[in-house]
């Protein structure tokens, strides 16, 4: 019985686990946001940001 209390009791490495997890989540959001707009970052192609920005903010304005 003294076994088992010491093992439920023991959560002295949960806020680290917790802090990997959500680095890790960070990471991988990261990523998939990096391989989604991938064809921003790359030279030659006519896509432009600015003018995307540019689209939204007046799609935005008018209603």
């Amino acid at each position: 019985m003294i076994v088992n209390r010491t093992i439920l009791g023991d959560e002295s490495g949960q806020g680290a686990a917790e802090y990997l997890l959500l680095f890790g989540g960070v990471i991988v959001i990261s990523i998939m946001a990096l391989l989604m707009y991938k064809e921003y970052f790359k030279k030659g192609v006519p896509f432009n940001a600015g003018d995307d920005l540019n689209t939204v903010r007046a799609c935005t304005k008018s209603g």
